[in-house]
C-alpha cells in the first residue's frame, strides 16, 4: 500500500470536516444558472426505451431481505427494465411556482444525482441482438447502446458464472455533487454510490436474484468497462469517476468469482462505442483536492476470500416478516422519500426500533449486505429521544460484535454500557447515557432542527484508520459506501413503519467524536440520519414518474414477480 496515497486520503477528509467555527470550502452561492444537468445523455448512442413494471406486483416487502424467498425470475427485457425502474428510476415529479424536478427511487445528496448506472449483458431477446454496454437513462427509463462487442469476448467475461447472469455498474460525475457542496462532495458521491448499490441488490432480490460486487477489480478495470477511460466522450471537468461493477445472478447459491479475466475486459475495451456525452453545464469550477483524493483513493486489483456465513434467524424479524406479508415492496421502493422536517411528536415502539435496528445486521439479514464480500465496519452511535419505552439518550449499536470492546475502550469512560429492558440477546445495543439529548443531535448535526425532533438520530461510526492502514487507501471509499446502504434500509424501514428518514451529510465531524469521547482516527463518523414524523409541504403538487408510462406499461400477467 502506498503511504502517500493514505497520506492524501486523511488529508482529505480531514480538510473536509465541518467545524463550528468554520465549514469546509464550497462556493459559498448557488448559481441556478449553471446547476448541472441531473440526467446524463449520449449524443449519437442509440436509446431503447423499456417497458414499465406492473403496478399490481404482490412480491411482499420483507422478503427484500431474504435471500431465497422470491423464486428466480428468467431474465428478460421485462426483467431487467424492473431491476432498473426499482433502483435508478424516477419515483415522483414534484412541482411549485412553475418550477419542476424530479424525485428518484434512490436518494442522493442535495436531489443532484451524481450516479450513473450501466449495464453489461450478453444477447437478451427483444432487447441486444449482441452483447452490449448500455447506459441507464432515468428519465426516459431508457437504455442507451453504448457499445456492442464480440460474442467470444462475452463468453470470456460470463465464463464461471451460472447461466443468465449479467452484469451492472455504477459511476459518479463529482461536478454534480461540488457544484453545491464544494470540497465535500467527493463524500456525498460515496453515500450515494451506497444508496445506489443498496437499492440495486434489493431490487434484484425482488426477481429472486443476487447482486454480488465484483470486490477485485481495479477502477481502471471498471473504467474500460464502463466506456469511461474514454476521455474523448465526455467534457473535461464532467468526466465520471469508476465506482463498482457486480454481477447479477438468477441462481442466489451459487458461488462466483469477484473479478474478470483481463482479456475479457480488453474484449469489452475493443468493441464498437458509440455517443459522446453531453455537456452538463455551461462551465465547471475545479476542485483540486476532489481530483487528489480521487486519485489517491484508485483501487488496483486485489485477491480477496469470501467467506460470509449465513445470516442467523433473529425472532424479531421473523416476527416483522410474517407482519408484512400483505406489504407491497413495490409500494415502499417507490415511495421513499427524504423527510424536510419533523413535527417534533410522533413517536415509534420499542419493537419497530428494534427492527429497523436489527436490518442493518449483516450477522441476521441477508440482503442488501450479501452484496458486500467484507465484514461490517460501521456501527452506530445513537440519539434516541421519542421512542416508547425506552428512556432518551445516547446508545451505540455493534454491527459486529467483534467491534465492541475495542469501541469500548475508545469511549468515555462513564459510559453506562447498560442493555436496554426488553430488547433482543442477539441485538448489541448499549445505552451509555440517558437524557434528553434533543438539543444535541440538532447542534452536532450542523444545528438542524430535524436531527432533534425526530425519534432517533444517529451517527455511523467507523474503524477508520485501521479499515485504511490494514487494507489501503482505497478503502476510504467503500466505508462511505456501506454508510450510504445503512442509509437505504433506514429508508425503507421508515417507509414500512409509516414515518420516515432523512439522510444527513452536514454535521460537525469532530463535534460528533467529542459526544461519544471518540479522540483520534480509529474511528470516525461518516454519515448521519434521522427518523421521525414527518411534516408534508402542502405547497407541492405531486406527479407521476413518467407521465407517459401507462402506453408502455405491461399487461398484468406480465408483470413483475409476484410471491
Amino acid at each position: 500500500m502506498s503511504t502517500r496515497a493514505l497520506e492524501l486520503v486523511l488529508n482529505y477528509h480531514q480538510e473536509t470536516k465541518h467545524h463550528y467555527h468554520r465549514f469546509a470550502r464550497s462556493l459559498g452561492m448557488l448559481d441556478w444558472a449553471n446547476q448541472p444537468d441531473a440526467f446524463r445523455r449520449y449524443e449519437g448512442a442509440p436509446l431503447l426505451e423499456l417497458p414499465f413494471l406492473n403496478p399490481e406486483d404482490a412480491t411482499p416487502y420483507a422478503a427484500l431481505y431474504r435471500p431465497g424467498r422470491v423464486p428466480p425470475a428468467e431474465v428478460s427485457r421485462e426483467r431487467l427494465a424492473q431491476l432498473f425502474e426499482l433502483s435508478l428510476g424516477l419515483s415522483a415529479w414534484k412541482e411549485y411556482l412553475g418550477s419542476r424536478w424530479a424525485l428518484r427511487v434512490n436518494p442522493s445528496s442535495g436531489n443532484l444525482h451524481p450516479t450513473e448506472g450501466y449495464v453489461i449483458a450478453g444477447p437478451l431477446p427483444g432487447l441486444f441482438d449482441a452483447p452490449v454496454v448500455a447506459h441507464y437513462a432515468p428519465r426516459e427509463h431508457g437504455l442507451e447502446l453504448r457499445a456492442d462487442f464480440s460474442v467470444t469476448a462475452w463468453r470470456q467475461l460470463a465464463a464461471g458464472f451460472p447461466d443468465g447472469t449479467f452484469f451492472v455498474g455504477l459511476a459518479s460525475i463529482p461536478w454534480r455533487e461540488a457544484w453545491k457542496y464544494g470540497e465535500r462532495a467527493y463524500r456525498y458521491c460515496q453515500h450515494d454510490c451506497g444508496h445506489a448499490l443498496a437499492a440495486m441488490r434489493l431490487s434484484a432480490a425482488m426477481l429472486g436474484w443476487r447482486l454480488v460486487l465484483l470486490e477485485d477489480l481495479s477502477d481502471a478495470d471498471v473504467a474500460r468497462l464502463l466506456g469511461l477511460s474514454r476521455t474523448e466522450d465526455f467534457h473535461a471537468d464532467e468526466a465520471e469517476h469508476p465506482d463498482l461493477v457486480g454481477a447479477v445472478v438468477p441462481d442466489v447459491a451459487a458461488a462466483v468469482p469477484l473479478s474478470l479475466p483481463e482479456t475479457a475486459i480488453d474484449g469489452v475495451a475493443a468493441g464498437t462505442w458509440r455517443g459522446r456525452a453531453r455537456r452538463l453545464s455551461r462551465e465547471t469550477v475545479p476542485w483540486r483536492i476532489i481530483d487528489v483524493v480521487a486519485e489517491a483513493a484508485a483501487k488496483p486489483r486485489t485477491s480477496t476470500v469470501l467467506s460470509r456465513p449465513d445470516p442467523i434467524p433473529l425472532p424479531l424479524l421473523e416476527a416483522a416478516d410474517a407482519g408484512e406479508a400483505a406489504l407491497p415492496a413495490r409500494r415502499i421502493l417507490m415511495q421513499r422519500r427524504s423527510a424536510v422536517d419533523y413535527d417534533g411528536k410522533t413517536t415509534i415502539s420499542t419493537e419497530q426500533f428494534y427492527r429497523m435496528l436489527a436490518r442493518t445486521l449483516p450477522a441476521h439479514t441477508g440482503s442488501p449486505w450479501d452484496a458486500l464480500p467484507w465484514p461490517p465496519r460501521l456501527h452506530l452511535g445513537l440519539f434516541v429521544h421519542r421512542v416508547e419505552g425506552l428512556s432518551p439518550g445516547l446508545y451505540f449499536l455493534a454491527r459486529d460484535a467483534a467491534a465492541l470492546e475495542p469501541v469500548r475502550r475508545s469511549m468515555r469512560r462513564d459510559f453506562l454500557w447498560q442493555s436496554p429492558e426488553g430488547r433482543p440477546a442477539e441485538l448489541p445495543l448499549f445505552l451509555l447515557q440517558a437524557g434528553d439529548c434533543r438539543m444535541l443531535a440538532a447542534q452536532v448535526s450542523c444545528t438542524q432542527a430535524i436531527a432533534g425532533d425526530g425519534a432517533f438520530s444517529l451517527g455511523m461510526i467507523a474503524r477508520f484508520l485501521p479499515a485504511l492502514s490494514e487494507s489501503g487507501a482505497w478503502n476510504y471509499r467503500r466505508l462511505f459506501w456501506e454508510a450510504g446502504m445503512i442509509g437505504q434500509v433506514l429508508y425503507l424501514e421508515a417507509e414500512a413503519i409509516g414515518v420516515r428518514g432523512t439522510g444527513i451529510g452536514c454535521y460537525f465531524d469532530d463535534a460528533v467524536h467529542e459526544v461519544f469521547g471518540l479522540a483520534d482516527l480509529d474511528w470516525q463518523s461518516l454519515y448521519h440520519f434521522t427518523v421521525g414524523g414527518p411534516v408534508e409541504d402542502s405547497r407541492l403538487t405531486t406527479l407521476p414518474p413518467y407521465e407517459s408510462a401507462r402506453s408502455h406499461r405491461l399487461p398484468p400477467e406480465q408483470g413483475g414477480q409476484g410471491g
